[in-house]
Protein backbone atom coordinates (compact mmCIF):
# COMPACT_ATOMS: atom_id res chain seq x y z
CA UNK A 1 0.00 0.00 0.00
CA UNK A 2 1.11 3.21 -1.34
CA UNK A 3 1.11 7.05 0.84
CA UNK A 4 1.80 10.08 -1.32
CA UNK A 5 1.55 13.85 -0.41
CA UNK A 6 -0.59 12.95 2.52
CA UNK A 7 1.16 15.82 4.78
CA UNK A 8 -1.62 17.06 7.16
CA UNK A 9 -2.99 20.45 7.18
CA UNK A 10 -2.69 22.33 10.13
CA UNK A 11 -6.16 23.75 10.51
CA UNK A 12 -8.11 22.65 13.18
CA UNK A 13 -11.44 23.84 11.29
CA UNK A 14 -10.43 21.62 7.83
CA UNK A 15 -12.35 18.90 7.12
CA UNK A 16 -11.38 15.63 5.64
CA UNK A 17 -12.56 13.81 2.49
CA UNK A 18 -12.30 10.12 1.03
CA UNK A 19 -13.00 9.87 -2.12
CA UNK A 20 -13.76 6.12 -3.32
CA UNK A 21 -12.30 5.87 -6.84
CA UNK A 22 -14.16 2.90 -8.65
CA UNK A 23 -12.21 3.13 -12.23
CA UNK A 24 -8.80 3.72 -13.32
CA UNK A 25 -9.86 7.17 -15.14
CA UNK A 26 -5.80 7.64 -16.11
CA UNK A 27 -6.70 6.30 -19.60
CA UNK A 28 -10.00 7.64 -19.91
CA UNK A 29 -10.89 10.16 -23.24
CA UNK A 30 -10.92 13.16 -20.05
CA UNK A 31 -10.64 13.83 -16.68
CA UNK A 32 -13.07 13.00 -14.19
CA UNK A 33 -15.31 16.17 -12.79
CA UNK A 34 -14.65 14.95 -9.53
CA UNK A 35 -10.99 15.54 -9.49
CA UNK A 36 -11.91 19.39 -10.73
CA UNK A 37 -14.07 19.77 -7.91
CA UNK A 38 -12.34 18.29 -5.35
CA UNK A 39 -9.18 20.37 -6.56
CA UNK A 40 -11.41 23.51 -5.91
CA UNK A 41 -12.64 21.64 -2.22
CA UNK A 42 -8.49 21.34 -1.39
CA UNK A 43 -7.79 25.16 -1.96
CA UNK A 44 -10.62 25.58 1.00
CA UNK A 45 -8.40 23.63 3.21
CA UNK A 46 -10.16 20.42 2.42
CA UNK A 47 -8.07 17.41 2.87
CA UNK A 48 -9.03 14.94 -0.05
CA UNK A 49 -7.57 11.33 0.11
CA UNK A 50 -8.18 9.62 -3.40
CA UNK A 51 -8.89 6.06 -2.68
CA UNK A 52 -8.11 3.95 -5.35
CA UNK A 53 -6.25 0.76 -7.24
CA UNK A 54 -3.55 1.02 -9.72
CA UNK A 55 -2.75 -1.24 -12.73
CA UNK A 56 0.02 1.14 -13.99
CA UNK A 57 3.46 2.50 -12.69
CA UNK A 58 2.10 5.86 -14.30
CA UNK A 59 -1.17 5.92 -13.42
CA UNK A 60 -0.75 8.12 -10.63
CA UNK A 61 -0.01 11.56 -12.78
CA UNK A 62 -3.18 12.53 -13.25
CA UNK A 63 -3.96 12.69 -9.70
CA UNK A 64 0.22 14.13 -8.99
CA UNK A 65 -0.89 16.77 -11.12
CA UNK A 66 -4.17 17.87 -9.24
CA UNK A 67 -1.82 17.61 -6.09
CA UNK A 68 -4.10 15.26 -4.17
CA UNK A 69 -3.53 12.67 -1.21
CA UNK A 70 -3.57 8.80 -2.83
CA UNK A 71 -3.76 5.97 -0.59
CA UNK A 72 -3.77 3.48 -3.53
CA UNK A 73 -3.19 -0.37 -3.67
CA UNK A 74 -1.03 -1.58 -7.22
CA UNK A 75 -3.29 -4.37 -8.62
CA UNK A 76 -3.18 -5.65 -12.02
CA UNK A 77 -5.56 -5.39 -14.57
CA UNK A 78 -8.25 -8.14 -14.94
CA UNK A 79 -11.39 -7.25 -17.53
CA UNK A 80 -14.20 -8.44 -15.76
CA UNK A 81 -13.29 -9.27 -12.33
CA UNK A 82 -11.20 -6.54 -11.25
CA UNK A 83 -14.09 -4.23 -9.34
CA UNK A 84 -14.74 -7.62 -7.31
CA UNK A 85 -11.00 -7.69 -6.40
CA UNK A 86 -10.61 -4.31 -5.22
CA UNK A 87 -13.89 -4.85 -3.50
CA UNK A 88 -12.33 -7.36 -1.50
CA UNK A 89 -9.39 -5.08 -0.58
CA UNK A 90 -11.61 -1.95 0.21
CA UNK A 91 -13.47 -4.13 2.83
CA UNK A 92 -9.88 -4.35 4.74
CA UNK A 93 -8.35 -1.45 3.87
CA UNK A 94 -11.15 1.49 4.59
CA UNK A 95 -11.22 0.80 8.34
CA UNK A 96 -7.62 1.15 8.21
CA UNK A 97 -7.91 4.46 6.80
CA UNK A 98 -10.35 5.42 9.01
CA UNK A 99 -8.94 4.78 12.30
CA UNK A 100 -6.14 6.12 11.02
CA UNK A 101 -6.83 9.16 9.06
CA UNK A 102 -10.52 10.13 11.09
CA UNK A 103 -12.07 11.16 7.84
CA UNK A 104 -15.33 13.48 8.03
CA UNK A 105 -16.71 12.29 4.77
CA UNK A 106 -16.61 8.83 2.26
CA UNK A 107 -18.31 9.66 -1.06
CA UNK A 108 -18.72 6.31 -3.12
CA UNK A 109 -19.81 6.09 -6.91
CA UNK A 110 -22.71 3.50 -7.54
CA UNK A 111 -20.45 -0.28 -8.16
CA UNK A 112 -20.15 -3.38 -6.77
CA UNK A 113 -17.19 -1.89 -4.05
CA UNK A 114 -19.94 -0.27 -2.73
CA UNK A 115 -20.27 -3.76 -0.70
CA UNK A 116 -16.72 -2.70 0.82
CA UNK A 117 -18.76 0.10 3.13
CA UNK A 118 -21.20 -2.23 4.59
CA UNK A 119 -19.55 -3.34 6.96
CA UNK A 120 -17.95 0.42 8.01
CA UNK A 121 -21.41 1.60 8.02
CA UNK A 122 -22.18 0.97 11.70
CA UNK A 123 -18.71 1.69 12.57
CA UNK A 124 -18.51 4.88 11.02
CA UNK A 125 -21.54 6.14 12.96
CA UNK A 126 -19.90 6.00 15.90
CA UNK A 127 -16.96 7.63 14.24
CA UNK A 128 -19.93 10.19 13.05
CA UNK A 129 -18.19 9.64 9.63
CA UNK A 130 -21.32 10.34 6.54
CA UNK A 131 -21.64 8.46 3.92
CA UNK A 132 -22.36 9.74 0.76
CA UNK A 133 -23.63 8.17 -2.37
CA UNK A 134 -22.43 10.24 -5.60
CA UNK A 135 -24.03 9.96 -9.03
CA UNK A 136 -22.48 11.20 -11.92
CA UNK A 137 -24.09 9.02 -14.66
CA UNK A 138 -27.09 6.61 -14.68
CA UNK A 139 -25.88 3.64 -16.26
CA UNK A 140 -25.87 4.22 -20.90
CA UNK A 141 -25.45 1.43 -23.40
CA UNK A 142 -26.39 -1.24 -21.15
CA UNK A 143 -26.24 -4.17 -23.72
CA UNK A 144 -24.38 -7.79 -22.55
CA UNK A 145 -23.37 -8.76 -19.43
CA UNK A 146 -21.27 -6.14 -18.82
CA UNK A 147 -24.65 -3.54 -19.06
CA UNK A 148 -26.63 -6.01 -17.17
CA UNK A 149 -24.11 -5.39 -14.59
CA UNK A 150 -23.92 -1.99 -14.18
CA UNK A 151 -27.80 -1.83 -14.20
CA UNK A 152 -27.61 -4.05 -10.92
CA UNK A 153 -25.20 -2.12 -8.83
CA UNK A 154 -26.28 1.22 -10.16
CA UNK A 155 -30.13 -0.15 -8.37
CA UNK A 156 -28.34 -2.20 -5.45
CA UNK A 157 -26.19 0.99 -4.86
CA UNK A 158 -29.57 3.60 -4.50
CA UNK A 159 -31.15 0.44 -2.59
CA UNK A 160 -28.00 0.40 -0.19
CA UNK A 161 -28.08 4.25 -0.06
CA UNK A 162 -31.25 4.95 0.89
CA UNK A 163 -31.56 2.76 3.70
CA UNK A 164 -27.87 3.35 5.48
CA UNK A 165 -26.15 6.29 3.67
CA UNK A 166 -25.97 10.04 5.27
CA UNK A 167 -26.72 11.49 1.95
CA UNK A 168 -26.70 11.02 -1.89
CA UNK A 169 -25.43 13.74 -4.73
CA UNK A 170 -26.97 13.55 -8.27
CA UNK A 171 -25.52 15.66 -11.10
CA UNK A 172 -29.09 17.56 -12.20
CA UNK A 173 -31.92 18.54 -10.76
CA UNK A 174 -33.74 16.71 -13.27
CA UNK A 175 -32.08 13.30 -12.46
CA UNK A 176 -32.84 13.90 -8.99
CA UNK A 177 -36.34 14.40 -9.72
CA UNK A 178 -36.47 11.52 -11.84
CA UNK A 179 -34.42 8.68 -9.62
CA UNK A 180 -36.08 10.25 -6.19
CA UNK A 181 -39.57 9.37 -7.90
CA UNK A 182 -38.64 5.98 -9.16
CA UNK A 183 -36.52 5.09 -5.73
CA UNK A 184 -38.42 6.72 -3.58
CA UNK A 185 -35.89 8.70 -2.11
CA UNK A 186 -36.42 11.92 0.61
CA UNK A 187 -35.50 14.55 -1.91
CA UNK A 188 -34.41 16.40 1.65
CA UNK A 189 -31.40 13.73 1.16
CA UNK A 190 -30.47 14.71 -1.93
CA UNK A 191 -27.75 16.96 -3.17
CA UNK A 192 -26.82 18.59 -6.72
CA UNK A 193 -23.69 19.77 -8.05
CA UNK A 194 -23.36 19.62 -11.85
CA UNK A 195 -20.62 19.10 -14.34
CA UNK A 196 -18.33 22.51 -14.70
CA UNK A 197 -15.95 23.94 -16.45
CA UNK A 198 -12.79 25.74 -16.17
CA UNK A 199 -13.55 29.09 -17.81
CA UNK A 200 -9.17 29.69 -17.90
CA UNK A 201 -8.69 26.36 -19.35
CA UNK A 202 -11.40 26.82 -22.08
CA UNK A 203 -10.64 30.72 -22.91
CA UNK A 204 -11.56 31.37 -26.41
CA UNK A 205 -9.14 34.58 -26.42
CA UNK A 206 -5.99 32.34 -26.03
CA UNK A 207 -6.83 30.90 -29.25
CA UNK A 208 -7.86 34.04 -31.24
CA UNK A 209 -4.75 34.70 -32.97
CA UNK A 210 -3.71 31.13 -33.45
CA UNK A 211 -6.76 28.68 -34.80
CA UNK A 212 -6.20 30.37 -38.56
CA UNK A 213 -3.04 28.87 -38.70
CA UNK A 214 -3.77 25.44 -36.64
CA UNK A 215 -6.60 24.81 -38.77
CA UNK A 216 -4.51 25.62 -42.00
CA UNK A 217 -1.72 22.94 -40.76
CA UNK A 218 -5.00 20.35 -40.35
CA UNK A 219 -5.81 21.05 -43.99
CA UNK A 220 -9.41 22.68 -42.91
CA UNK A 221 -8.97 25.91 -44.42
CA UNK A 222 -11.95 27.40 -45.51
CA UNK A 223 -14.05 24.74 -44.32
CA UNK A 224 -17.38 25.11 -42.05
CA UNK A 225 -16.39 22.78 -39.31
CA UNK A 226 -19.22 20.86 -37.28
CA UNK A 227 -17.71 19.37 -34.36
CA UNK A 228 -17.68 16.74 -31.55
CA UNK A 229 -15.19 15.36 -29.24
CA UNK A 230 -15.64 12.13 -27.07
CA UNK A 231 -16.56 9.05 -26.73
CA UNK A 232 -17.56 7.17 -30.10
CA UNK A 233 -20.73 4.61 -29.86
CA UNK A 234 -23.92 3.92 -31.58
CA UNK A 235 -26.13 5.58 -29.33
CA UNK A 236 -25.12 8.84 -29.35
CA UNK A 237 -26.54 10.14 -33.13
CA UNK A 238 -22.71 10.55 -34.64
CA UNK A 239 -24.10 7.88 -37.79
CA UNK A 240 -27.02 9.98 -38.56
CA UNK A 241 -25.19 13.17 -38.40
CA UNK A 242 -22.63 11.90 -40.90
CA UNK A 243 -25.82 10.86 -43.31
CA UNK A 244 -26.65 14.74 -42.50
CA UNK A 245 -23.55 16.24 -44.07
CA UNK A 246 -24.01 13.43 -46.93
CA UNK A 247 -27.57 15.24 -47.82
CA UNK A 248 -25.50 18.44 -47.44
CA UNK A 249 -22.50 17.55 -49.58
CA UNK A 250 -23.84 19.01 -52.70
CA UNK A 251 -25.21 22.10 -52.08
CA UNK A 252 -23.13 22.79 -49.35
CA UNK A 253 -19.26 21.00 -50.04
CA UNK A 254 -17.24 23.05 -47.33
CA UNK A 255 -19.45 21.71 -44.01
CA UNK A 256 -17.77 19.26 -42.43
CA UNK A 257 -17.78 16.90 -39.62
CA UNK A 258 -15.11 16.82 -37.79
CA UNK A 259 -14.67 13.77 -34.76
CA UNK A 260 -12.11 14.04 -32.31
CA UNK A 261 -11.87 11.21 -30.04
CA UNK A 262 -11.93 7.62 -30.67
CA UNK A 263 -14.59 4.19 -29.63
CA UNK A 264 -16.47 0.83 -30.20
CA UNK A 265 -17.70 2.38 -33.58
CA UNK A 266 -14.48 3.82 -34.88
CA UNK A 267 -14.66 1.09 -37.87
CA UNK A 268 -18.35 1.85 -38.97
CA UNK A 269 -17.68 4.81 -39.35
CA UNK A 270 -15.00 4.93 -41.34
CA UNK A 271 -16.80 2.15 -43.22
CA UNK A 272 -19.86 4.66 -43.82
CA UNK A 273 -17.15 7.42 -44.86
CA UNK A 274 -15.18 5.40 -47.46
CA UNK A 275 -18.67 3.98 -48.84
CA UNK A 276 -20.60 7.22 -49.33
CA UNK A 277 -16.67 8.98 -50.16
CA UNK A 278 -17.48 11.57 -47.71
CA UNK A 279 -13.15 11.41 -46.96
CA UNK A 280 -13.19 15.22 -47.58
CA UNK A 281 -16.25 16.03 -45.51
CA UNK A 282 -15.80 13.85 -42.66
CA UNK A 283 -12.92 13.61 -40.51
CA UNK A 284 -11.82 11.79 -37.67
CA UNK A 285 -9.00 12.64 -35.34
CA UNK A 286 -7.34 10.41 -32.34
CA UNK A 287 -8.33 11.64 -29.07
CA UNK A 288 -6.11 14.45 -27.26
CA UNK A 289 -5.51 15.29 -23.85
CA UNK A 290 -7.87 17.20 -22.12
CA UNK A 291 -5.39 20.31 -22.43
CA UNK A 292 -5.50 20.19 -26.02
CA UNK A 293 -9.37 20.07 -26.45
CA UNK A 294 -10.11 24.14 -26.66
CA UNK A 295 -7.40 24.39 -29.10
CA UNK A 296 -9.60 21.71 -31.83
CA UNK A 297 -13.11 23.64 -30.25
CA UNK A 298 -12.24 27.32 -31.80
CA UNK A 299 -11.28 26.24 -35.10
CA UNK A 300 -14.72 24.75 -35.39
CA UNK A 301 -17.81 26.76 -36.59
CA UNK A 302 -20.41 25.05 -34.05
CA UNK A 303 -20.49 21.79 -32.27
CA UNK A 304 -22.93 19.20 -32.17
CA UNK A 305 -24.53 16.87 -29.74
CA UNK A 306 -27.09 14.85 -31.68
CA UNK A 307 -27.95 12.55 -28.30
CA UNK A 308 -30.95 10.62 -28.54
CA UNK A 309 -34.42 11.28 -26.41
CA UNK A 310 -33.64 8.01 -24.68
CA UNK A 311 -34.11 7.74 -20.84
CA UNK A 312 -30.17 7.07 -20.33
CA UNK A 313 -29.35 10.58 -21.89
CA UNK A 314 -32.85 12.75 -20.82
CA UNK A 315 -31.15 13.83 -17.30
CA UNK A 316 -27.46 13.69 -17.74
CA UNK A 317 -25.21 16.47 -17.91
CA UNK A 318 -23.10 16.61 -20.82
CA UNK A 319 -19.17 18.04 -20.05
CA UNK A 320 -18.64 18.78 -23.66
CA UNK A 321 -22.34 21.26 -23.68
CA UNK A 322 -20.27 23.56 -21.36
CA UNK A 323 -16.92 23.07 -23.27
CA UNK A 324 -18.59 24.24 -26.13
CA UNK A 325 -20.44 27.39 -24.38
CA UNK A 326 -17.00 28.65 -22.61
CA UNK A 327 -15.24 28.33 -26.42
CA UNK A 328 -17.87 30.59 -27.81
CA UNK A 329 -19.43 28.30 -29.54
CA UNK A 330 -23.00 27.54 -31.11
CA UNK A 331 -24.20 24.15 -30.33
CA UNK A 332 -26.48 22.10 -32.51
CA UNK A 333 -28.36 20.05 -29.88
CA UNK A 334 -30.82 17.81 -29.54
CA UNK A 335 -33.90 19.26 -27.56
CA UNK A 336 -33.33 17.11 -24.34
CA UNK A 337 -33.64 18.26 -20.83
CA UNK A 338 -30.55 17.63 -20.01
CA UNK A 339 -29.78 20.32 -22.82
CA UNK A 340 -32.54 22.88 -22.31
CA UNK A 341 -32.25 23.45 -18.41
CA UNK A 342 -28.48 24.71 -19.54
CA UNK A 343 -29.08 26.51 -22.63
CA UNK A 344 -32.61 27.09 -22.59
CA UNK A 345 -34.41 29.48 -25.10
CA UNK A 346 -30.81 31.29 -25.43
CA UNK A 347 -29.60 32.06 -29.18
CA UNK A 348 -26.25 29.43 -28.47
CA UNK A 349 -28.66 26.64 -29.28
CA UNK A 350 -29.69 25.44 -32.28
CA UNK A 351 -32.19 22.62 -30.96
CA UNK A 352 -32.74 19.39 -33.12
CA UNK A 353 -36.48 17.82 -32.99
CA UNK A 354 -35.12 14.32 -33.81
CA UNK A 355 -31.68 12.59 -34.58
CA UNK A 356 -33.04 12.38 -38.23
CA UNK A 357 -30.48 12.91 -40.86
CA UNK A 358 -32.71 15.21 -42.63
CA UNK A 359 -33.21 17.45 -39.65
CA UNK A 360 -29.75 17.50 -38.68
CA UNK A 361 -28.43 18.57 -42.25
CA UNK A 362 -31.33 21.58 -42.07
CA UNK A 363 -30.01 22.63 -38.65
CA UNK A 364 -26.08 23.00 -40.16
CA UNK A 365 -27.77 24.18 -43.21
CA UNK A 366 -29.28 26.98 -40.79
CA UNK A 367 -26.51 27.54 -38.93
CA UNK A 368 -24.48 27.83 -42.86
CA UNK A 369 -26.22 30.63 -43.87
CA UNK A 370 -26.18 32.36 -40.16
CA UNK A 371 -22.61 32.16 -40.22
CA UNK A 372 -21.97 36.09 -39.85
CA UNK A 373 -24.56 35.84 -36.33
CA UNK A 374 -22.49 32.71 -34.73
CA UNK A 375 -20.02 35.02 -33.09
CA UNK A 376 -22.37 36.92 -31.47
CA UNK A 377 -24.65 34.22 -29.88
CA UNK A 378 -21.66 32.56 -29.12
CA UNK A 379 -21.03 34.54 -26.79
CA UNK A 380 -24.14 34.55 -24.87
CA UNK A 381 -22.67 30.71 -23.75
CA UNK A 382 -19.92 31.74 -22.19
CA UNK A 383 -21.58 34.44 -19.95
CA UNK A 384 -23.64 31.00 -19.19
CA UNK A 385 -20.87 29.47 -18.05
CA UNK A 386 -19.15 32.26 -16.04
CA UNK A 387 -22.67 32.73 -14.10
CA UNK A 388 -23.17 28.82 -13.05
CA UNK A 389 -20.42 26.52 -14.09
CA UNK A 390 -17.12 27.12 -12.88
CA UNK A 391 -16.09 24.23 -10.74
CA UNK A 392 -15.51 27.39 -8.38
CA UNK A 393 -19.40 27.82 -7.95
CA UNK A 394 -20.01 23.85 -8.43
CA UNK A 395 -17.77 23.49 -5.58
CA UNK A 396 -20.09 25.76 -3.63
CA UNK A 397 -22.78 23.48 -4.26
CA UNK A 398 -20.66 20.66 -3.29
CA UNK A 399 -19.65 22.36 0.40
CA UNK A 400 -22.76 23.30 0.97
CA UNK A 401 -24.18 19.88 0.77
CA UNK A 402 -21.79 18.45 2.91
CA UNK A 403 -21.84 21.36 5.65
CA UNK A 404 -26.06 20.72 5.58
CA UNK A 405 -24.91 16.88 7.09
CA UNK A 406 -23.58 18.28 10.07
Amino acid sequence: MLYKNNKEIKNSQSKKIFWLQTASRDTALHKMADLEVLKQLKKRKYQIYIIRTKSKKNQSKILENFQLNQISVPLKRIPLILPLIRTILFIFLLPVCILRLKPDFIIQAPDVSIISLMPIIFFSKLKRVKIILDIRTIPVETSGFRGFMLKFWFVASLIIAKKFFDGITIITSSMKEDLCSRFKINPGKVGVWTSGVSPKLFDPSKYASKKLKFKRKLGLSGKFLIFYHGIFTATRGLTQTIEAIKLLKNNYPKATFFLLGRGPIDSKLKHIIRKEHLQGNVIIHDAVDQTEVPKYISICDVGIIPLPDHPYWRYQSPLKLLEYLAMEKVIVLTDIPAHRSVTDNNDCALYLSSIKPTEIAKTIEYAYNKKTNLKTWGKIGRKIIEEKYTWEKVADDLENYLLSLE
